[in-house]
């Protein structure tokens, strides 16, 4: 066989490949040459693309895929070793005994944190109150923040700290909740993914002297985020919620070598953006535009949810009499601000949890439509958690992709008994994340962890996406809205680089694309659904170069 015209940088040899690319799905063996991959083909042709100095990686008969696309995990906000860790804990004295215990090796802490705390560990259904804290935390001010990051918990000493009165219940980093009887507020805050991640919300909580809030305890959570993303194979991570002050952060990263995933960061449009604002948005996005850190998408709320009760349903909660919740917006106001940011070819990220949230998005797009004319957006609605089925088909007539987390259905997270199931009653369930609904509608459906409310592992999302089983196994939930694996993993790679405008570079094993792979520890498409979770990104490989080896 003739010589290449020149030799591989790289040769894997050995694998299993599952390309993810219809023209050619299977291949023994790439090469790759200046980051790109530039042949695929059997074993038997590989030697001619090795020189001297080609680096040889041989997959041992292992499953390749393209490197993991995450399309919604916060890096950023990730997870802080410094904060006492309520993951997992599930009643009110379990919190009680991580605090206690967190005070006794942190005598000196000037503050309490912790983060992931669970709405159902709080008896009774309410939400948790500074009583709650105080008889644990004493005059040491707390903040404790949810598993979702969408409301906080403070103590009383907190809430001097902070300046949360009666008087002052609309905060620069939420809302404070209020006793229905005395107008006092309770300690507990709503809307801390909206104000309290915003850039002026974090600003206050920096300046109040919260140490969550500083730019080294930021910068070390996501350097630790980005370590894990690696590890797992995810090689490409949207983070959906940032500020232009967080960009620097990225810079950081950066210059200390710990960008090895490519970033694509959408910043953060909350109420009240204005023109300048727009503008700087534009800039950043034009100073920022490679491949390993693009900006330029914008993450936008339309309701809050499911668990708390703020996200906006069709019909009223489950035992709750009227109460439906609210969008952060009128639906009018909303459509045309998409609108007018769709005619200034801005992507827009949109959450929205509750059916009636997810109808207001779908008809903003139809607006936006309507009076730009259709253009290829690829707006997303993220997490379309219950999913009116009046609604299914409109996604893809819409051109709308549906940006969706298949842990958050596990059983033991949203099922029977735990608070969003209860929350929208079991004549809804049918509504729950339905996947297959939306797949066979033709929607491109893009996988993504939304880390760290749910763990980053994609191997526990493509596990939940094919089974909707607990993670520990047992019976599934709402079985009928399953996908089968190689749909999981298209979601996390051609479905999610799609919806990035990254199809052209990524997703797939295809000459021309990127050199983005992964080679995994077990066979994911032959095994059965309960031997994915554990496996292992074995090798990382990112532009041809490795970037990570399993221990």
């Amino acid at each position: 066989m003739a010589r290449r015209p020149f030799p591989a940088d790289l040769l894997l040899t050995g694998a299993r490949i599952h390309t993810v690319d219809p023209r050619l799905p299977e291949a023994e063996a790439l090469a790759v040459h200046d980051g790109t991959i530039v042949w695929l083909g059997p074993d038997a042709e590989a030697a001619a693309w090795a020189g001297p100095d080609t680096e040889r990686i041989d997959a041992g008969g292992k499953l390749v895929l393209p490197g993991f696309i995450d399309a919604h995990n916060h890096v950023r906000l990730g997870s802080d070793d410094a904060c006492v860790q309520l993951a997992g804990v599930r009643t009110l004295e379990g919190i009680h005994e991580r605090i206690l215990a967190w005070r006794q090796a942190n005598p000196d802490a000037e503050w309490i944190e912790a983060e992931a705390f669970d709405y159902s560990a709080i008896p009774g259904g309410r939400m948790p109150d500074a009583a709650d804290l105080d008889p644990v935390t004493g005059d040491v001010p707390a903040l404790v923040l949810s598993y979702d990051v969408h409301t906080a918990w403070l103590n009383t000493a907190a809430m001097r700290r902070l300046g949360v009165t009666r008087d002052r219940t609309d905060l620069p980093f939420g809302t404070a909740a209020v006793d229905p009887r005395t107008g006092e507020p309770t300690g507990f805050v709503k809307d801390f993914a909206v104000k309290g991640l915003s850039r002026d919300g974090h600003r206050a909580l920096r300046e109040l002297g919260v140490p969550w809030a500083s730019p080294d305890r930021q910068y070390g959570r996501l350097a630790k985020s980005l370590d894990d993303a690696i590890r797992f194979g995810i090689t490409t991570v949207v983070e959906p919620q940032n500020s232009l002050d967080d960009l620097e952060l990225y810079e950081r990263a950066r210059a200390q070598g710990r960008l090895r995933s490519r970033i694509v960061a959408a910043l953060f449009h909350p109420r009240g953006t204005g023109e300048a604002d727009l503008a700087d948005f534009e800039e950043a996005a034009r100073r920022y535009s490679g491949d390993r850190l693009r900006v330029g998408p914008l993450k936008l709320y339309i309701d809050d949810v499911v668990e708390p009760r703020t996200a906006a349903l069709l019909e009223p909660y489950a035992g709750c009499g009227q109460h439906r919740g609210e969008t952060f917006y009128p639906a009018e106001e909303f459509a045309q601000l998409l609108a007018d940011l769709d005619a200034r070819g801005f992507q827009c990220f949109v959450h929205a949890t509750g059916d009636r949230g997810i109808r207001t998005v779908l008809d903003a797009v139809e607006h936006a439509r309507s009076v730009n004319g259709p253009r290829d957006a690829r707006h997303q609605v993220v997490h379309v958690e219950c999913l009116d089925p009046a609604d299914v088909e409109r996604f893809a007539e819409l051109g709308v992709v549906a940006c969706m987390q298949p842990r958050h259905c596990a059983p033991e997270i949203a099922g029977p008994g735990q608070d969003w199931a209860e929350n929208v009653g079991e004549g809804r369930w049918h509504k729950a994340w339905p996947m297959r609904s939306l797949h066979e509608a033709g929607a491109v459906l893009a996988f993504s962890s939304d880390w760290n409310v749910a763990e980053m592992d994609p191997m526990i999302g493509i596990y939940t996406a094919v089974t909707r089983r607990p993670l520990a196994g047992g019976e599934p939930w709402q079985p009928a809205e399953t996908v089968d694996v190689r749909t999981a993993v298209y979601g996390y790679t051609m479905g999610s680089a799609y919806a990035n405008f990254l199809e052209e570079q990524r997703g797939s094993l295809t000459v021309g694309k990127a050199a983005d792979f992964v080679v995994l520890s077990r066979d994911i498409l032959s095994v059965p659904a309960s031997e994915i979770p554990g496996t292992v990104a074995e090798t990382v490989v990112v532009a041809g170069e490795v970037t990570h080896r399993a221990p």
